[in-house]
């Protein structure tokens, strides 16, 4: 059992108690920080906390109010100070705000990318918890035992779709987690009952099946202490997910700019009575230090803070010159990657293995179904430490048949299926990733991703949001688009939704050997990478192909010439490929026609060179027209290409309404052949 450092705590906690008096009285004031959220009243029990994850592999899913946990878990003061001042260095550089923080130490527990918004911690906490089994049971690597995963959150985080989520996984497949919940009963303005019927979240889970519940008043040093240790030992030891709820007073207002005069005079007082500083004051003093020491260190701590405070601000601004790097990874000046220091799955750490970006074709031809198919297992079988899941793609081998006799093939251990939470797919995948991992998750249908928007959003940023300090590649199969139906609920394509998020890169294959070279490409990338495959094109003649084997790769970012000429030139992709193609030939319409292949990156290069060739653009996509991704293309066209034009660059989109279910009504509204045709005669005869 860990001896537990009450001088050191204490200095800590007077360390925390400092910087948010002198960021509250000073900084603030004179505008040298700009968001400040107090932890004042939440000290003690994060730092109790912080001595107990003592584990290399222990990690934290923290929040905006866990500055005093990343002080006990090594963050340098400094630093701690120079992140809400915006200045250089620390665990961001300037680029997020200074509450919202890492830890990435190269021992030690790591401090998950924190998030701005409420609740997303604790998907991401379950997928590195799942990653610590894996590590041990499929792995066979003994250093991750006795590992835990924590997430803290506020009581009102509570009533959040990831807590649920979270709390699901966890207590389903037993995971080594523990829920730390700082209840300090209010959300902003919002009390607890609002949040938590009788507002108390851990007798409401009491009988929750293959959870312990545990609740501690956490202003009191010798109870606080007892019941976090409990929960930390029973989860190392015993395995399976742990809550437990702390009792705490939230002594300033939310943030700064809240002067909380929704609570009473009575209320403030009565939560000034349970400062727990007061009361670590009293339990220590004389029994464990003489006054005089204690009153020593705190002078010596707001000492210290006022000197660190100087010279982070003396810290130079982040050089803005840098602002757009670490979107994506970069390579320095000889081709070697600028590493993140956490996260995802280096090529060097597997057994090499042949690329090629020339196709080896095989006689039969397959449909995209196989194609993805058999690129997931021959990367399975080449990648331990690669896994698929979503929700049916085990047993059933997922709704398409995409992921069919995988888990036969390499267990339930690296194919499973999911709880139905999107939400909870992409952030446990988030977790796995930093966890060393490398998930390809699935999505059954692109319109079941809007749950999940707030992780994939996150997810894209973690790179920049970390000046590489952190990173989660992976891959999201997501067929959408029409097939022989449509409807509005499992027809959407909609992938410039997913081109505008930042950090991610989005590829959709027009056919089965661009699927391959392309699948294989993101499953090899240190990048998230939405991999949209088309339900029509799934089993279609057209996308058919010979698999062009097991070597295979196409890069990102450069389109394929489906068919060339010097009348006009046609920018598509996906399922609308076959569809310009046919109208250019039904029209005898000397068109060159380029597959983009990937929107993010696109071929900006290549289209251009063709506009200024024929001097005519028409771009056809099956999304939206208003904000559609070929308003975009047609943007560029027309900033690097006006004076090379002989006609307007034209779109033959969707109309701006939902994919209708009735047949007639679906072709009524998709762009066809004969549209498709007669808009490049218009082009052409301008």
């Amino acid at each position: 059992m860990i001896d537990r450092n009450w001088t050191e705590l204490a200095r800590l906690m007077m360390l925390s108690r400092a910087m948010d008096d002198l960021e509250e009285n000073e900084l603030v004031p004179a505008k040298k920080v700009l968001y400040q959220f107090s932890a004042r009243g939440h000290e003690l029990i994060q730092l109790l906390l912080g001595q107990l994850l003592t584990h290399p592999h222990d990690a934290a899913s923290a929040y905006y109010r866990s500055r005093p946990l990343l002080l006990s878990l090594g963050l340098d003061p400094e630093d701690a100070m120079a992140g809400p001042m915006g200045r250089s260095g620390g665990y961001s550089d300037g680029r997020d705000i200074g509450v919202v923080c890492n830890l990435s130490p190269k021992v030690g527990c790591k401090v998950l990318p924190m998030a701005g918004d409420v609740g997303s911690q604790y998907t991401p906490a379950a997928g590195w918890a799942q990653s610590i089994l894996y590590h041990k049971e499929v792995l066979g690597d003994d250093d991750w035992d006795g590992a835990v995963s924590v997430v803290l959150g506020g009581e009102a985080s509570v009533a959040t779709n990831g807590f649920w989520s979270a709390l699901t996984m966890a207590t389903t497949l037993r995971l080594p987690m523990l829920f730390f919940i700082e209840d300090n009963g209010y959300g902003i303005s919002v009390t607890s009952d609002l949040q938590t019927p009788g507002r108390n979240i851990a007798a409401n889970l009491a009988g929750f099946s293959g959870l312990t519940c545990l609740e501690a008043d956490g202003t009191e040093p010798e109870e606080a202490d007892r019941e976090i240790r409990n929960a930390v030992e029973q989860v190392r030891t015993q395995g399976g997910p742990v809550l437990i709820r702390l009792s705490v007073p939230r002594l300033n207002g939310h943030s700064y700019q809240d002067n909380q005069a929704y609570k009473s005079e009575e209320l403030l007082s009565e939560e000034r009575a349970r400062d727990p500083f007061v009361k670590l004051e009293q339990f220590m003093v004389p029994s464990r230090m003489p006054a005089k020491v204690w009153q020593e260190l705190e002078r010596e701590s707001y000492q210290t803070v006022k000197k660190i405070a100087e010279s982070a601000w003396k810290r130079p601004v982040p050089n803005s010159d840098d602002v757009k790097r670490f979107v994506y990874l970069e390579r320095d000046e000889a081709g070697k990657p600028i590493r993140q220091k956490t996260g995802g799955v280096w090529q060097e750490e597997l057994t090499p293995v042949e690329e090629s970006r020339v196709p080896k074709p095989e006689k039969q031809r397959v449909n995209m179904v196989e194609a993805v198919r058999r690129t997931l297992d021959t990367e399975l079988s080449r990648n331990p430490k690669m896994i698929v899941f979503g929700e049916d793609v085990g047993v059933k081998g997922g709704v398409h048949a995409v992921t069919m006799g995988l888990q036969t093939q390499h267990g339930e251990n690296r194919v499973f299926d999911t709880s139905l939470s999107e939400e909870g797919i992409i952030g446990r995948a988030v977790g796995m990733a930093y966890a060393g991992l490398l998930p390809v998750t699935e999505i059954q249908f692109r319109k079941y991703a809007d749950p999940a928007t707030e992780q994939i959003r996150n997810a894209g940023t973690i790179r920049w949001r970390t000046a590489n300090r952190f990173a989660a590649p992976m891959v999201v199969r997501m067929p959408g688009g029409y097939a022989k139906v449509g409807d509005p609920w499992h027809s959407e394509s909609n992938e410039s939704f997913f081109a505008r998020l930042i950090g991610w890169q989005v590829v959709s294959p027009s056919n089965a050997a661009d699927a391959v070279g392309l699948l294989r490409t993101a499953l090899r990338s240190q990048n998230p990478t939405i991999f949209f495959e088309h339900r029509k094109l799934l089993d279609d003649r057209y996308s058919r192909r010979p698999y062009p084997g097991d070597a295979f790769v196409l890069p990102f970012g450069e389109a394929a010439v489906l068919r060339e000429g010097r009348a006009l030139t046609v920018v598509t992709w996906g399922a609308m490929c076959e569809r310009c193609e046919l109208a250019a030939e039904a029209r005898g319409i000397d068109a060159e026609i380029l597959d983009l292949r990937t929107l993010m990156p696109w071929d900006r290069e290549r289209v251009l060179e063709s506009v200024r060739k024929t001097n005519r653009a028409l771009i056809v996509h099956e999304e939206h027209r208003t904000a559609g991704f070929g308003a975009e293309i047609a943007a560029v066209i027309a900033d690097e290409c006006f004076r090379d034009l002989d006609a307007p660059v034209f779109r033959e989109t969707m109309p701006d309404v939902p994919v209708p279910y009735n047949v007639g009504l679906m072709n009524a509204v998709l762009p066809d052949v004969d549209r498709i045709g007669e808009k490049m005669r218009m082009v052409v005869d301008f």
